[in-house]
């Protein structure tokens, strides 16, 4: 268990108030550990501290500083008078953009005297601007761990060497190119991290790393390694996966220890039979007993990690994975279905991409109306970057089902605002698939919509004349000197069926011609009125026209309001059409009706056309009723989707219809006596939190359970759905008709818990034989497992618990020997195998990592997602924990006085 932090400066050796600065008795110092990372101001606190209370500040033995604080610089010439220093932390990545991205510190060196330091053991400068290793580094006598992952160095110090006391290094997401030939005398070292650096070769000296364990030479530029790797006899586990490896050496067989050697994406076509033999080696995504060169050799390489990963805005290195990109060029296919083709040239030097899919917020993704989001959101780093041809990206999306109306377009985000790229469709006749071809020149984040088709036309001094490809009996004529300067029209049409506007108005009388949307790049009204053709509402021509009846009406940009503007243009007519000017552009509606007030109408009518008519399910896994099944279903798409599910689920008929805009929140909460079976991310006070989104899966599969004692009886409870606060883009009238105390309840469906059975964690002693040890993986900071978890995680786990073994590192020998053990119970097998790994990897601190790529490689994505909501809850309660030690007051008062600046 973790002491409590007591604050610093409030108490003196005899317990008694000092009369330090009460203004930072939030800064806490708790076993001589000053954690000042959680604060955006950290660096003030500490420069503060260490002006007023210096004698306590410089036994300060654990010290974590954010270097995206601007008072950085000042703080380092501090740093050396520390001299009790034991570990520091300068890491980047506190500070985050709009969509999450960490964005790096401003960390570009060490002060000289740095060297100083003489206890330091441990140093954390990752997320950094380091193009070089500070050489005052080298002086650091003591040092064992040394992280500079997510900087940009290019290479090491010759000497690098001389650190003859470190015993792990991690250099990943760099641009390093060789290493030095004076690595091999790091004897101590028993993990390095090279991974996702732009390596070419290695130096032999490598084999002299005798007592390293673990070495991830992953997502490098590697077409070969040394014979020397196989004097490791301490190894245990090899990353070559994506790099450009041609062959690898038969002797890494005869490692004694290795337990894990990941080949998988490199460019091997044949592999030795010593190799081949290992039970533990991957070896997917080589072209294996190819004899000509793929066409995906050379330079491309493909991408080790499935970008579907379920992402949180807040959490901004989740999922996120890469590859990289030479200037001979490169196709490049994620596991995801996305697509890339760099040019020769594209790139002037080796470029380091990097990418992650992101579940869309309407936060930040900011859809028009009518707009239908086909697709996640993908990031691509480092934003910006301006390549020298364009980059071709396919994205696969969901097909639309309105292709007439709409048109499909890739939309990016420039950092301040969202715009459409020239997109062509292609659709595979026999997959039936669709994917969105566009090129660009930066990188930056990137999503598939269908819009209302739309035409453009540059409007010159001499006129034009610009039509609908939707509708061509709908055209705009603009006549010569309409404008001084050139400038961009936009159309687009939204048309409108009869039986919609009669359904809606419940008025068969009623009818529209399509709704004609006009813009503009200019504020300055056109110089002379620009002519508008509308065709006649269906049913309506020239012959049986009542002109009593027919009224032009103007809406604005949002369609929150309609005005009747019959009167203030002249109307003209044909067989077929009508004719009017104006000189700005906005949306016209041109309504046939015997009511006197239009606008209403026309405002219910537009609402309506922009609601999607949606069914809840809840559904129950036949094998496990604790795990349920949420989905919210577009009504066409409900039987489809039961069918599917069916032979895996059970549960109630659908919810009744009910009505939502696309990107709108709404919540699941389980009540009468069941809940949630463990904190979550996405809850809020309890609540499941969804985002509607009419083209993608809006379903999460989460485990219940029930408070009350169900070892007697069944739990008979419910599942309902509630609407989330009213967006601001919602009309007037539906939002008023939200209010009240169940306007936002959507729907309720029965969930039934069985009676319940014997739990592992129930008495597991007498039960199964089995004593457990308290067990807390990972650490405080980046959220702990505990036996408990683990407990609820072995209940999952059923038959595939050896595959989840081989692919945590257990041996061959090691799974056979629990199976034989345990051969008369699963559940022992589970619990035996997931706690013998346990207590083996609990000093580890990427225990928890592995076991989340445990699961999802053997397939149990259900699992991953569990353990990785359990750890994003984790690391918010450490930071809220931090944030409540004495804090609140100083916060509130600090924040006021910055407010008043």
């Amino acid at each position: 268990m973790q002491k409590m932090a007591k604050p610093l400066g409030l108490r003196n050796k005899c317990g008694e108030g000092t009369s330090g600065a009460p203004a930072l008795a939030g800064s806490c110092l708790a076993d001589n550990r000053l954690n000042l990372d959680v604060y955006p101001d950290g660096c003030r606190r500490f420069l503060q501290l260490y002006k007023e209370q210096q004698g306590e500040v410089v036994q300060v033995e654990f010290l974590r500083l954010s270097s995206n604080d601007c008072l950085l610089d000042t703080t380092l010439g501090s740093l050396p008078h520390l001299k009790h220093l034991k570990s520091l932390v300068l890491k980047g990545g506190h500070a985050r953009d709009e969509f999450g991205s960490c964005q790096h510190g401003s960390l570009t060196s060490l002060p000289s005297d740095f060297g100083n330091l003489r206890c330091l053991t441990h140093l954390d400068l990752s997320f950094n601007r380091l193009s070089t290793l500070p050489s005052c580094i080298l002086h650091l006598p003591s040092l064992c761990v040394l992280l500079v992952s997510h900087n940009s160095l290019v290479t090491l110090p010759e000497d690098f060497g001389c650190l003859s006391k470190l015993t792990f290094f991690s250099a990943m997401k760099n641009q390093l190119k060789d290493l030095p030939r004076s690595i091999g005398e790091l004897s101590m070292l028993q993990d390095l991290d090279l991974s996702e650096n732009a390596l070419e070769l290695l130096p032999e000296e490598v084999g002299n790393l005798h007592n390293c364990t673990e070495l991830d030479l992953s997502g490098n530029f590697l077409s070969s390694i040394p014979d020397s790797l196989a004097n490791l006899k301490s190894l245990r586990r090899l990353h070559l996966h994506s790099n450009l490896l041609v062959t690898v050496p038969a002797s890494l067989a005869s490692l004694p220890n290795l337990s894990r050697l990941d080949l998988q994406n490199n460019c091997l076509r044949a592999i030795p039979a010593e190799i081949q033999a290992l039970p533990f080696v991957r070896v997917r995504g080589n072209p294996l007993g190819e004899t000509e060169p793929s066409p995906q050799a050379g330079n491309c390489k493909a991408a080790a990690a499935v970008c579907s990963a379920q992402l949180f805005p807040h959490s901004a290195q989740h999922g996120v994975d890469g590859f990289t990109v030479t200037s001979e060029g490169c196709r490049v296919v994620l596991a995801c279905g996305i697509h890339f083709y760099f040019p020769p040239g594209a790139a002037s030097h080796p470029l380091r991409i990097s990418f992650r899919s992101l579940t869309p917020d309407p936060r930040w993704v900011k859809l028009r109306h009518h707009d239908v989001l086909l697709s996640r959101v993908l990031e691509l780093q480092p934003h910006g970057v301006q390549f020298q041809q364009e980059v071709q990206i396919r994205m696969p999306y969901i097909s639309p089902q309105t292709p007439h109306q709409h048109e499909v377009v890739v939309r990016t985000f420039s950092g301040q605002s969202w715009s459409d790229l020239r997109t062509r469709v292609k659709r595979n006749r026999k997959s039936k698939k669709c994917v969105a071809h566009c090129c660009v020149l930066h990188f930056s984040w990137f999503l598939v919509v269908s819009r209302l088709v739309q035409n453009e036309c540059r409007v010159p001094a001499e006129g034009t004349l610009l039509f609908s490809s939707v509708d061509p009996n709908i055209k705009v004529i603009f006549p010569p000197g309409v404008t001084k300067e050139p400038r961009s029209v936009k159309l687009q049409v939204l048309p409108v069926s009869a039986e919609e506007i009669q359904e809606i108005t419940a008025n068969a009388e009623c009818r529209a011609s399509p709704l004609l949307c006009l813009s503009q790049d200019s504020t300055v009204d056109f110089l002379k009125p620009v002519k508008i053709q509308l065709p006649l509402p269906p049913g309506v021509t020239g012959l049986n026209l009542d002109r009593s009846r027919l009224h032009i009406l103007h809406g604005d940009l949002e369609g929150q309001t309609w005005n009747d503007i019959t009167s203030e243009v002249v109307l003209e007519f044909t067989h077929l059409y009508a004719v009017f000017e104006v000189t700005h552009f906005s949306w016209y509606w041109l309504w046939y009706t015997t009511k006197t007030y239009i606008g209403g109408i026309a405002k219910k009518v537009y609402e309506r056309l922009r609601l999607y008519q949606v069914n809840f399910i809840a559904l129950q896994r036949k094998k496990d009723p604790e795990q349920v099944l949420l989905q919210c279903v577009p009504k066409h798409k409900v039987d489809p989707v039961l069918k599917k599910l069916q032979d895996r689920y059970r549960g109630p008929e659908p919810s009744d219809m009910v009505e939502m805009f696309e990107g709108e929140q709404f919540f699941a909460a389980f009540e009468r006596g069941i809940t949630i079976d463990m904190d979550r991310p996405d809850c809020v006070d309890g609540r499941l939190s969804f985002i509607f989104y009419s083209h993608l899966k809006n379903m999460k599969e989460i485990y219940v359970t029930s408070p009350v004692d169900r070892k007697g009886q069944a739990v008979k409870g419910q599942v309902s759905f509630y609407r989330g606060a009213v967006p601001d883009s919602i009309p007037e009238d539906a939002s008023r008709r939200r209010k009240g105390p169940d306007s936002l309840w959507l729907a309720t469906l029965p969930i039934k818990l069985p009676q319940l059975k014997p739990r592992w964690d129930e008495n597991p002693s007498p039960l199964y034989g089995f004593s457990f040890p308290p067990l807390n993986l990972g650490n405080a900071e980046t959220g702990y497992l505990t036996q408990a978890n683990l407990l609820s995680i072995a209940r999952r786990v059923g038959a595939d618990w050896q595959s989840i073994g081989l692919n945590l590192g257990l041996t061959y020998q090691q799974i056979e020997r629990i199976g034989y053990n345990n051969r008369e119970d699963l559940n022992k097998q589970i619990l035996d195998m997931l706690f013998s790994w346990a207590q083996q990897n609990s000093e580890d601190p990427e225990c928890v990592s592995r076991l989340i790529t445990a699961m999802k490689e053997s397939g149990r994505q259900d699992i991953a997602d569990e353990v990785e909501a359990i750890i994003e809850l984790g690391r918010q309660k450490y930071s809220e924990s931090i944030r409540r030690l004495g804090l609140e007051q100083e916060s509130s008062t600090e924040d006021s006085a910055i407010a008043m600046m």
